[in-house]
């Protein structure tokens, strides 16, 4: 058993304040000296770039859907290694789950690492009457500890005091309403990390308005955890897979980056926008904002080297992101880009959600990554839509989710595949590609 001083930020609802809240717990935690490891729940890429950025620790996401419970555990205690404290940003309500029920919400992860919980109120326009919504939370599952709460949107000195004549859960802080602690949103969420210092501010206003030292008695509370067996490494495979990594394509797991490590994989980062396709044997083109970068996509001839690493038989993963910079073409408000042209498709940009929420697949056709039967999980978030070709090729079925064409996904050309799907990999989806990295080394 190994004892992780562990906290669980959750908010009543979205926009609540709770990821200025977290953002700024870990923020005022690592100026104190302390080692935070910090986590989000659910299928998030944004938040974990400001917690990275923040924490000098890779941020991880917790989600029970894909991940499994055993998964969330293994992954929080592996990454709490050498971790003063974890600190969890929730996701929605603390009781949102998914489709009404419990499932991967914040509360479900709260209760898999047995963490204390502390709800973030907005305190805009209210007084006594938090107590009461804050009991509701308190006592609605019994299974989850809500330890306290934290006030965001206080007006003023008066108004602290007048909510805190009323004992009902400890109050851990105060935050001001102000102007200044916002960040930068755009179409799929939140400005990301490399664009914005904002949440670097939050850190002060936490250490001024906040109760640091009985937060991390409240952390250390928590019961030991497990210690999951240890995963072994496979030996140097001998090949290198590229990773797309730059302002375009940035949506990745951390998880799957390290299943790719263990299969036996060098992974080699590098930037569709300014670089010249590396040396590599395989291609892992992860999602992100090419619709924001058309122009410099279109320009850059790493998409002529990918197109003929392609019509070579290299292996080729994409998701989202990656998905798009595969097709012919890609239309935004800006105009038409020609992109790297291996997918019979084109891509169009619209002012709409197209596809959001979790995605449940089973493969139906071959692909370098993707094995015939098999099954996975993931989700999808993306503003775009697809124009397919009348003989494209499919090889996932969504059981759940849109994909590219209503419950089709996986877009394959030759040993390339291209999904809308953001997958979590499953056990044997890493080794898979790395095998076809091997095959096409050996060609």
């Amino acid at each position: 058993m190994r004892p992780i001083p562990r906290i669980v930020i959750a908010g009543t609802h979205s926009g609540c304040g709770k990821t200025t809240l977290a953002s700024g717990l870990m923020a005022a935690l690592t100026a104190r000296g302390l080692a935070v490891q910090p986590f989000k729940v659910g299928p998030d890429f944004i938040d974990p770039t400001h917690h990275s950025a923040i924490c000098g620790r890779t941020s991880r996401n917790l989600d029970p859907y894909m991940m499994g419970e055993a998964g969330v555990r293994e992954t929080f205690v592996r990454a709490s290694a050498g971790a003063d404290i974890a600190v969890v940003e929730g996701a929605m309500g603390l009781f949102d789950g998914l489709e009404g029920t419990d499932t991967a919400s914040t509360a479900h992860v709260a209760k898999i690492l047995d963490a204390p919980v502390i709800l973030v109120v907005d305190a805009g326009g209210a007084s006594r009457s938090v107590h009461a919504m804050t009991q509701g939370y308190a006592g609605f599952d019994p299974a989850v500890r809500v330890a306290g709460i934290i006030l965001n949107r206080i007006g003023s000195p008066r108004h602290l005091a007048m909510i805190e004549e009323t004992k009902s859960l400890p109050i851990y802080g105060g935050i001001p309403r102000r102007r200044d602690l916002a960040v930068e949103s755009r179409h799929l969420g939140l400005a990301m990390a490399a664009e914005t210092e904002a949440m670097a501010r939050f850190g002060a206003v936490v250490e001024e308005t906040c109760d640091l030292s009985g937060i991390l008695d409240l952390a250390r509370s928590a019961p030991p955890l497990p210690v999951p067996p240890d995963v072994p490494t496979r030996p140097d495979a001998g090949v290198r897979i590229g990773v797309a990594n730059d302002a375009a394509f940035c949506f990745y797991y951390r998880d799957n980056l390290d299943r790719l490590v263990r299969a036996g994989a060098d992974l080699v980062f590098f930037s569709p926008l300014t670089d010249r396709l590396p040396d590599v044997d395989a291609l892992y083109l992860g999602g992100g904002y090419p619709e924001l970068h058309a122009g410099a996509l279109a320009a850059s001839r790493c998409r002529e080297d990918v197109r003929r690493a392609v019509g070579d038989g290299m292996p080729v993963y994409a998701e989202c992101g990656g998905l798009i910079y595969l097709t012919e073409r890609l239309t935004t408000d800006e105009g038409d880009f020609p992109m790297a042209g291996v997918l019979p498709a084109s891509a169009a940009m619209t002012k709409r959600i197209q596809g959001l929420g979790y995605v449940e697949a089973r493969v139906v056709g071959g692909a370098p990554v993707l094995a015939p039967g098999s099954s996975f999980r993931g989700h999808e978030f993306h503003y775009s839509r697809l124009d397919c070709a009348p003989d494209a090729r499919f090889a996932v079925e969504l059981l759940r989710g849109r994909g590219i064409d209503n419950g089709r996904d996986g877009l394959s050309v030759q040993n390339a595949v291209g999904q809308y799907t953001h997958a979590y990999f499953p056990e044997g989806f890493a080794e898979r590609l790395v095998r076809a990295a091997v095959a096409y080394r050996r060609a």
